[in-house]
C-alpha cells in the first residue's frame, strides 16, 4: 500500500474537502482518501503509486492550488501482526 500527501491550498471548508475527495476518487483507484482544509492537505491510500503529474492535473482543475506530494510505502498491519517476532 501507497500513502500519497498532496499539500494543497484554497481549501477553506467542509465542502471543499468533499469536493477534493469526489475529484480524487474519480480520477484514481483508491482504497481511502481524506482532505482537511485545516492542514491544506489530502493523503490517499492506493495499492499502486499515483501518477504525479495526473495528480496535479486533477488538484488544478477543482480550482485550488497544488503545492507538492510526498509518497510513502505502508506496512501493512493485522491484529496478529503484534504477536509476530
Amino acid at each position: 500500500m501507497i500513502q500519497t500527501t498532496v499539500k494543497i491550498d484554497g481549501m477553506a471548508c467542509n465542502m471543499c474537502e468533499s469536493h477534493m475527495n469526489d475529484a480524487i476518487r474519480n480520477n484514481f483507484k483508491v482504497k481511502k482518501v481524506i482532505s482537511s482544509h485545516t492542514s491544506g492537505q489530502t493523503v490517499i491510500t492506493s495499492e499502486e503509486r499515483l501518477d504525479e503529474s495526473k495528480l496535479r492535473e486533477v488538484v488544478d482543475k477543482t480550482g485550488y492550488k497544488f503545492l507538492g506530494v510526498q509518497e510513502e510505502e505502508l506496512e501493512k498491519k493485522g491484529f496478529f501482526s503484534k504477536f509476530k517476532k
